[in-house]
This record gives structure tokens, sequence and C-alpha cells, in this order.
């Protein structure tokens, strides 16, 4: 079977790198999808799945059916991207590919993945592998953020109104094909602090407090952002000023929003105090879109459970690496959607994509094509030891 896979996948190289090249080509900031959306629609139907569907946020999803309602498979990545903000070099904007590396705004978060995930499905109909249950692949949008909205409204609307639920998860962010299996979250928090017009109050001060708070960490030879000053902003009232501090920190696995925010308001009463004194309040700050919360939770599957060990023996069987890990997340504001489908509606997920976590937000950022064709076949083993039918010379027992 894996050899069928394999010499398949060959013959797909040109094929899905040239898709690769054309969703870079396609700028996608958040909410502003909507022309890779149809790129990507118009690739699901030309590779003959079984079903599509291309939502009014724009989120759009494949599927292909199995034998039995299930288990159903989600393969899941983002359309949109961080905007260049003048970081790029315009000659590695344009989706070329150079030495092996495809360049580009979103090359490695993840349209690299986004690609191998369509292209996986399109291997398994190809080789003519039977399924069980079903595999979902969806590009889906607003995720940027951390904050997952697109995802949900798939999860909430969509996949229901389809009759399909997912059993399991695969995200396609750069993990540089590893298989990885959680992160730690973030959180925004507005910090106000109020005192008399006499009251030696500036940001000056206050910024510098918030700085040395950081505590960053060195970790694996880079800095591990553990919180940042955002922004501030001074108030004068009658006979009063009042400072917003909006700020960033990290949450830990099994760390309480709550815990924070107290140890937060704690330690800003005790530079207040310090001085001079003055009423101090924490709050979680409100994101604009749908009344959101700035929160993006920490989470962490089992890194012995058994998708991680069906995924672990998949990759071995079709002779790749299956190297477990998290992602670091260095900078405060990164996140994947595994903790919306993991905390929230308890689909078990696990990432594996062709990316480099490091250049994702990062200045010419890219992708190495090989990487791309070999998480096509790895997706590929992976989503058919989940949900396909064994086939003559294979076995489950062998996996």
């Amino acid at each position: 079977m894996y050899t069928i896979l394999r010499d398949k996948n060959n013959g797909l190289k040109d094929e899905v790198l040239s898709f690769a090249q054309k969703l870079v080509r396609t700028p996608s900031p958040s909410n502003s999808e909507a022309p890779a959306g149809v790129l990507v629609q118009e690739k699901l139907k030309a590779l003959s799945y079984d079903k599509w569907v291309r939502e009014e946020l724009v989120n759009v999803a494949g599927v292909l059916l199995g034998v039995e309602a299930g288990p159903t498979l989600l393969l899941e990545c983002h359309l949109d991207t961080v905007g260049a903000n003048g970081r790029w070099e315009a000659a590695s904007c344009q989706g070329d590919i150079k030495n092996g590396l495809l360049h580009g705004l979103g090359s490695a978060d993840c349209k690299g993945g986004l690609a191998a995930q369509i292209f996986a499905g399109a291997l398994l109909k190809r080789c003519l592998l039977p399924l069980k249950g079903n595999l979902i692949v969806a590009a889906t949008v607003a995720e940027e953020n951390g904050r997952s909205f697109g995802l949900r409204a798939l999860l909430e609307k969509t996949l229901p109104e389809l009759e399909l639920k997912p059993d399991y998860a695969i995200l396609g962010e750069p993990t540089n094909m590893g298989l990885y299996y959680g992160h730690d979250g973030w959180l925004q928090a507005e910090v106000q602090i109020e005192g008399k017009n006499d009251f030696d109050l500036d940001n000056k001060t206050v910024r510098s407090f918030f700085q040395e708070y950081r505590d960053d960490q060195d970790i694996s030879g880079g800095m591990l952002e553990e919180g940042a000053v955002l922004s501030t902003q001074t108030v004068h009232g009658p006979g009063h000023q009042r400072l917003r501090i909006e700020t960033a920190r990290r949450l830990h696995v099994n760390e309480q929003v709550g815990d924070v925010l107290g140890k937060l308001q704690r330690d800003a009463a005790l530079m207040t105090k310090a001085i001079g004194g003055a009423a101090v309040e924490v709050q979680v700050q409100e994101a604009a879109a749908n009344a959101a919360r700035g929160i993006a939770q920490a989470w962490e599957m089992d890194p012995f459970s058994p998708l991680m060990e069906r995924a672990r023996h998949a990759l071995g069987a079709a002779g790749l690496k299956a190297r477990p890990g998290r992602w670091r997340l260095g900078r405060l504001g990164m996140g994947t959607a595994g903790g919306l489908l993991f905390n929230q509606f308890k689909i078990p997920v696990l990432g594996y994509g062709p990316g480099d976590e490091e250049l994702a937000h990062a200045s010419n950022e890219f992708v190495e094509t090989a990487k791309i064709c070999e998480c096509v076949y790895g997706t590929a083993a992976i989503a058919h030891a989940l949900i396909g039918v064994p086939v003559y010379g294979w076995t489950g027992d062998e996996i």
C-alpha cells in the first residue's frame, strides 16, 4: 500500500507545488480571504471530492465519504495570513520557488500545509484506497488572532448541517514535519490605574515596570515572550487621572485565567503603592470582533494518546520519521485552533505540517517544497490509518 501511495505522490509533485504557489500568490489577510477561498473551492471540485461547501464566512470544506457513517477525520488549515507591514522584500512575496524553497507570506503558516492536506485526500482517491469513515478537508478564516472564529462556525453550523462530526483532527500548522500535541496560550488584559491629578503617575514609570515584568526565558536558544505592554493611554478628568495599560500575558498549560489576572493585579498594586498609591483594576481585554474575550487557551494532548500512537505508527510504517513535540509559539499572539478543538469541542487533535514555526509571522517567510510533498504522503498515511479500510497486504496490526 505504501509503495502505491509513494509512487502516486511522486506523480502529484508538480501539481501540488503549483497549487501551493497559487495560494501564496493570492493575498488573504484576515477578513479578506474570499479570493483564496474561491481558489480552494475550485481545486476541491477539480480533484473530485464527493462534497464541497463554501460558507458565507468564506470557510471552504471538501468531503470524501466513507462506506460507513464514521469515524470522521478533519484536516484543517487557515486561509488567512498576518499583514506584510512593510517587512517583506518585494521579490519574496510572489510565491517564487528558488533552491527548493517556496517563498511568500503565508507559505509556512500555513498555505504549504493547506495544499498538502487537500492533495492528501486526492492521493487517497487516486490510489483507490477505500475509506471506512469520512475525510473532511477544511480551509477556515479569521484564525490568525488565535481565536478561530471561522473554525467555530464550521463546527457549530456547517458540519452539523452536513451530518458530520469529527472524531479526530489534524492541523496543517507549521511543525517542521513533527507530530505536535499542544502549546501555551495567551490573554490580553487591560490594567486601569487611577489617582489624583497630583499623583506621580506617568507612562514612562509604568511602562518600565511592565517591561521588567515580562520575565522572558531563554529556551532552545531563543527568547520566549512571557508578557508585553501593547499600549498605554492617560485620561485626565476633574481631580483625577487614569492610566490604561493594554498588556498581553502567556497562559501555560494548567494555568487558570483568574490566577494570572490576580497576579497581574497584585503586582500592579504593589508598583503603584511604591510610587504613591492608586486604585488598580485588571480585566480581560474584550476583542472588537464578535465580542470575543482576548484569550487563546493553552492545550495539551496526552503524548501517548491513541491518536498519537496511531499517527506515529502510520508514519513509521510509511518509512517517515515520527517526532512528537509541542509548539513553542515564542511570540505572544500566536496560536492554533487546537485549543478550540480539544478544550471546547473535545476532539482529539494533533499538528502535522511542512512549515517551520520560527518562520511564521517573520520577514521573508518560506517553506521547503520537499516537505510539502512529504506532508501529502504522510497525511494520507495517517488518514488511512484512522479512517481507511485495511487492504490486501496491510492490516491494522501492521502499524
